[in-house]
Formats: structure tokens, sequence, C-alpha cells
């Protein structure tokens, strides 16, 4: 797996999986439940995998749809 998103946002890997899903690329999300260990401060991040086949393509559809180029990894 390769790391194509990393955010403190709750909101943004819930919708990045649905927007991945859609084109047919599976994604798996890491960290989703830190913030059990962390409150809500919001401070470690939460990060999306995706196979590295399919990394440049996810890449694209979510910068496609609003990920700011900053957000997503190399």
């Amino acid at each position: 797996m390769k790391l194509l998103l990393s955010t403190t946002d709750p909101t943004a890997i819930p919708f990045a999986q649905v927007l991945l899903d859609g084109e047919g690329i599976d994604s798996f999300a890491l960290d989703v439940h830190m913030h059990a260990l962390q409150g809500a401060m919001g401070f470690l991040p939460r990060r999306l995998m995706v196979h590295p086949r399919d990394h440049f393509r996810a890449r694209a559809v979510l910068v496609d749809n609003g990920f700011a180029e900053v957000d997503l990894e190399p």
C-alpha cells in the first residue's frame, strides 16, 4: 500500500474514499480511531492508503475533486 493522503480533517478521509470507490479504486484508511487516544484535539493525522498501481489515478481523482495538492503525498 502507498500513502495517498494524510490529514487531520475528520471529514476528508471518508469523502476521499467515496470518490475513489466511485472510480473503482480500493483504499484503506489508517489511524481513524486515534481520536480515542488524543481526545478532541485533532493533532494526529489520519492516513489513506491505495495500491501502488492505483496511486497516480487516485491522486488525479482527488485533485479533480478539490483536494489541495499540498495535502496529497507525492
